[in-house]
């Protein structure tokens, strides 16, 4: 089967993260997987890529129910319901893992191009330094809570902003992603980008439900990661698990040098 690690997609480049599990329900994890999308079962297919696995999170870092997962690419032109087929490439045995991909004319949640969400995102000023308000993360990751999303995008200062919750999340990927987060962070010590978490229920108390962040940017999963130009337009998202890798990759091609 395939289980899919993302469920918000729209018309154009698509970004499809999943599993693949063979017969026994174990994780495949070959380094590329042959993808190929289809109108019915019976339908030929329309397109055909590559898959390429990803690492979850960073080694020594929190854990999630998998530690790879296949990434593609694929530009699909209407929205529809599609079928997709996955073929791991490489491992000793073959697999052929079914499951569906459905495209939406309009997800709600913001997309690359539109304005970011001015959002007065809590901070280590803005608490007094009472982290229990700002992170379920141990240790804090103080480096990621200086700066609101709203003070950022007045200051014309491009960013990255993860919407997690390490402690709570329903997937297991939120902490894997904050870590990534600040990773890439590290590794990209003075290029002026701003990296920021910020957690997504209502006083870190999942009975609350979502807080008022996830609100304004109309998020009703997490883990999300956006990067954000200086103009404040959102440049690319990531739902759901995002390597080291892609968001490095991605923050210097469209962030670094903004």
């Amino acid at each position: 089967a395939v289980v899919a690690g993302t469920q918000n997609h729209e018309p154009g480049e698509v970004r499809v993260s999943f599993l693949v599990l063979d017969a026994e329900g174990r994780v495949v994890t070959t380094p590329t997987a042959r993808v190929r999308v289809s109108t019915g079962l019976e339908a030929e297919p329309f397109l055909e890529t590559t898959a390429k696995i990803e690492r979850v999170g960073v080694p020594g870092g929190a854990e999630a129910d998998a530690s790879h997962i296949y990434v593609a690419r694929l530009r699909v032109p209407k929205a529809g319901t599609y079928w997709f087929l996955a073929e791991p490439e490489g491992g000793a045995k073959d697999v052929r893992a079914l499951g569906d991909l459905v495209v939406q004319e309009n997800d709600p949640e913001p997309d690359v191009g539109d304005a970011a969400p001015s959002s007065k995102t809590p901070t280590i000023a803005s608490t007094g330094g009472n982290f229990s308000k700002l992170t379920t993360r141990t240790p804090p990751d103080e480096t990621l809570l200086e700066f609101s999303v709203a003070e950022s995008l007045a200051e014309r200062v491009p960013f990255v902003v993860t919407f997690a919750t390490p402690k709570y999340c329903a997937s297991r990927t939120c902490g894997p992603t904050v870590d990534v987060v600040e990773e890439v962070q590290r590794r990209l010590g003075g290029s002026g980008v701003r990296f920021i978490h910020v957690e997504v229920y209502e006083d870190n108390d999942p009975s609350r439900g979502f807080n008022r962040w996830l609100g304004e940017w109309k998020l009703d999963t997490e883990p999300w990661t956006f990067l954000v130009g200086s103009d404040g337009r959102i440049v690319e998202r990531f739902e759901g698990v995002v390597s080291v890798r892609e968001l490095e990759e991605a923050v210097r091609e469209k962030l670094a040098s903004d």
